[in-house]
C-alpha cells in the first residue's frame, strides 16, 4: 500500500477527495484518512451513523475519520496488526505534530506540504512538519493568486534547519479563480464534480495524481482516467 502524505494547516480535504476520486478512476483502492484536528470530512461527506471514529464510502473512497494511526485503522476494520490494510492507496490529511508522529511520515511513499500564504497556514503548517527527527522528502504545493520567488523564498528561510528537504518541483494552484465556490455547490449536493473547475485546478489534480502513480504510467494514464471522469460527470 502506498502511503501519501498531505501535510500542513491549510484547510485540504476536499482538495485529496478530489484527487482520490481520480485514483479510484485508475481501478486504485483508496483511503481518505482525515487526521486533522477539525476533521471536517466529517461535516462534507455524507456518513449513515457518524460517530467518533468511523469508515464510510462516498464515491469509490473509503473516508476514515477519527483514526489516529494506522494501527487503529486496523483495528476499527477488525484487522490483525500485522495484517496489510485492504487498499492500494492511502491519502491521510496531517495537520498536527502528534499526527506526522504517529503515522510515521518518514516512511511515506510521497510527502506533498500544502499551504497558501497566510501566516497562520504558513506557520502553523511548518510547525508539524518541521518536527520531523530524520530527514524527509516533500513536496510543496502551494496555493496562491500570483507565483511570488519571495514567498516560495520566504518559505525556505523558515524551514531551515529542520529535517526537511524540499524537491525542487512546486506544484502551484489558483487562489480565488472560482473553483472553492463550485466545490461548496459540489459540497451541498454531496458529489464529486470536475466540471466547472477551473482548467487550472484540474491541470494540478492530474499532476499530484502523476506524481502518486509515476511508477505505473503516471500522467498520461491519468489523463485518460479523467478524460472518462469528465464524461461522466
Amino acid at each position: 500500500m502506498k502511503k501519501i502524505g498531505f501535510i500542513g494547516a491549510y484547510d485540504k480535504i476536499d482538495f485529496i477527495i478530489y484527487i482520490a476520486k481520480i485514483l479510484v478512476e485508475l481501478g486504485k483502492r483508496v483511503v481518505v484518512v482525515d487526521a486533522t484536528l477539525t476533521q471536517k470530512a466529517k461535516y462534507i461527506v455524507p456518513a449513515i451513523k457518524p460517530s467518533r471514529t468511523y469508515v464510510t464510502e462516498f464515491e469509490g473512497i473509503d473516508i476514515a475519520v477519527g483514526i489516529d494511526d494506522f494501527s487503529s485503522l486496523k483495528k476499527y476494520l477488525a484487522l490483525p496488526n500485522m495484517a496489510e490494510l485492504p487498499y492500494d492507496i492511502a491519502l491521510i490529511d496531517i495537520d498536527t505534530i502528534e499526527g506526522v508522529e504517529n503515522f510515521e511520515i518518514e516512511e511515506f511513499d510521497k510527502n506533498f506540504f500544502v499551504t497558501s500564504f497566510d501566516m497562520y497556514s504558513i506557520k502553523k503548517g511548518l510547525e508539524s512538519i518541521c518536527s520531523v527527527k530524520n530527514p524527509v522528502k516533500a513536496t510543496k504545493v502551494l496555493f496562491a493568486k500570483d507565483i511570488l520567488e519571495e514567498e516560495n523564498d520566504y518559505l525556505n528561510f523558515l524551514s531551515l534547519g529542520s529535517k526537511i528537504e524540499w524537491e525542487d518541483e512546486i506544484i502551484y494552484f489558483p487562489f480565488e479563480v472560482g473553483d472553492q465556490t463550485v466545490i461548496y455547490t459540489n459540497q451541498r449536493v454531496s458529489k464529486i464534480k470536475f466540471k466547472r473547475l477551473s482548467n487550472q485546478f484540474k491541470e494540478g489534480l492530474m499532476y499530484v495524481c502523476g506524481k502518486i502513480e509515476e511508477d505505473e504510467g503516471g500522467e498520461a494514464l491519468v489523463r485518460k482516467a479523467f478524460k472518462k471522469i469528465e464524461k461522466g460527470v
